[in-house]
């Protein structure tokens, strides 16, 4: 007879496990002290580590049933589904006044010889600091290869030929709870007889912008099979063109009102989203607020923290019979071993995080005031982030994928427009409570949802695990390459995906 594994989690993952049960069981209203929680779990664990496999599949079986009766029973209940209340804003300085101007003004994105000079004189007063040997990117940006892109930036980067690339698209400003809220709207240059363009919102994240939609744009308005978009590209205010809040609290909640009101605004009245990165945050929070407007949620990061026992089991069970928890091995793969590469990971990409959750205005200081300083903490993500490999590479693998002209524009952005600062505050904005007992994290999403898991991605949430949030799935993707910046990195998978998940919704 073969035993099962003395440890099915590695002993140090037990802690993590008891620690995310205990914190998830008490946001759900239960009352466990860690002390029972560690009991429980090694009770548990010592059951299921004495089982042989046949013991194992009945009790996961039957466990499964019980399960499955459950969760009928809580279907069958018609439960409805709640709404977060829209409520109302103001963000801009002072006393909110009687009236607000609503009209939408053409906006075009500007340079001048004063700008670039300010550059390049500070470019040329940089101190730069040796790296270490074999240092490649595991300490951050390694400083050999940023002097080899700071010339580039200095000597061969054309900013106003850049500006000619951002102006390729209408560029608009509108004024809302107020604050000049920025957006890129293109219409499909060449809309087929019979043929209605369908709404669509593209919401970007950090340290990312509006342009990162510049290459899927094409993608999405110029199709000859006739199904094409009109694609409206906010910045997120505090972010590039968008006037950043005057105001604390300035959230996910806030921006995702912004944007309803922005699309009403424009006239549309049903629409389809999509977003990674804070983007999904925003763009999942309308789909909560008016679901009667959002004809269908596609996301490219998704992550779903609350799972109680049931993502206990699974963590369990998955990595030894991943079909009895809804597994596939392609979850398996990028899933585990879990604390590698849920945990560790993690903790190594997200210091970050910590800074501009707590006092994003002191690190951003430095980087408002030196743009050598901005470009490395910027495309440093931009490296890690597509694929953690590359912190292996001397060059952090970033011309792989970018180009750094493109690169180099999205720095400009938030170089020019002064906008470090405000962006990073809305990480400290978003996590002023805990994520999952805010009114968001605690509901679910029912319009139709598309997932696309690419697999260089910070975190991989299979299926199973979506579905405690989002309720009506019905296109869930594993895509072949591809990192956190979807739409920058593989225009074309993304779109074919979207496009496919539209398909599925409007049964085409």
């Amino acid at each position: 007879m073969s035993a099962v594994p003395n440890h099915i989690l590695p002993p140090g993952a037990w802690k993590a496990v008891v620690v995310h049960w205990y914190f998830s069981s008490r946001d759900r209203g239960y009352n466990f002290s860690h002390v029972s929680a560690m009991q429980t779990l090694e009770a548990l664990q010592h059951a299921l580590s004495s089982m042989d496999p046949p013991q194992l599949r009945v009790l996961v079986v039957s466990g499964g049933v019980a399960v499955g009766g459950l969760l009928m029973f809580y279907l069958l209940r018609g439960r409805k589904a709640r709404t977060i209340p829209l409520g109302d804003g103001w963000w801009g300085p002072g006393e909110k006044p009687q009236s607000e101007d609503e009209n939408i003004y053409p906006f075009l994105v500007k340079t001048s010889d004063e700008e670039i000079q300010d550059l390049y004189r500070r470019i040329d007063q940089t101190r730069f600091t040796d790296p270490l040997e074999d240092g490649c990117f595991h300490y951050g940006f390694n400083s050999a290869y940023l002097k080899r892109v700071v010339s580039y930036w200095r000597d061969q980067f054309d900013w106003r030929e850049q500006v000619k690339v951002l102006n390729k698209y209408p560029h608009f400003k509108t004024k809302i709870e107020g604050l000049d809220v920025h957006f890129v709207h293109v219409r499909p240059p060449h809309l087929p007889r019979g043929q209605a363009a369908r709404p669509l919102m593209l919401v970007h994240g950090w340290p990312g912008s509006f342009f990162e939609f510049y290459k899927i744009l094409p993608l999405l308005t110029e199709d000859p099979d006739g199904l094409v978009f009109d694609v409206i590209c906010p910045s997120i205010p505090g972010y590039g063109f968008s006037e950043a809040p005057h105001k604390q609290g300035f959230n996910s909640l806030a921006c995702a009102r912004i944007f309803h009101k922005l699309m009403e605004r424009l006239g549309y009245s049903e629409f389809y989203l999509q977003g990674g990165d804070w983007g999904a945050l925003i763009t999942t929070n309308m789909a909560q607020m008016k679901p009667e407007c959002v004809r269908g949620l596609h996301l490219n990061m998704f992550a779903v923290t609350q799972g109680g026992l049931g993502m206990l089991l699974s963590l369990i069970i998955g990595p030894y019979l991943p079909f009895l928890v809804g597994f596939t091995r392609e979850d398996v793969r990028r899933l585990f071993p879990y604390m590698e590469k849920n945990v560790y990971e993690i903790l190594r990409e997200s210091g970050y995080m910590h800074i501009q959750g707590t006092k994003p205005d002191t690190a951003g200081c430095g980087l408002n005031d030196s743009p050598v300083g901005l470009a490395a903490y910027l495309l440093e993500k931009f490296s890690t982030w597509t694929d953690f490999q590359n912190r292996s590479l001397e060059d952090g693998g970033l011309e792989r994928k970018y180009s750094l002209d493109d690169l180099l524009t999205n720095v400009m952005l938030y170089w020019t427009t002064g906008s470090i600062v405000s962006s990073m505050r809305f990480y400290k904005e978003n996590l002023r409570e805990n994520p999952n007992s805010r009114v968001d994290g605690r509901m679910a999403v029912y319009v139709p949802v598309g997932l696309a898991a690419f697999p260089c991605d910070l975190l991989h949430c299979p299926r199973p695990w979506a579905r405690r949030k989002y309720k009506n799935i019905r296109s869930y993707s594993y895509m072949p390459r591809g990192g956190h910046f979807a739409a920058f990195e593989e225009p074309q998978l993304l779109a074919d995906d979207f496009k496919q998940f539209v398909k599925k919704v409007e049964n085409i």
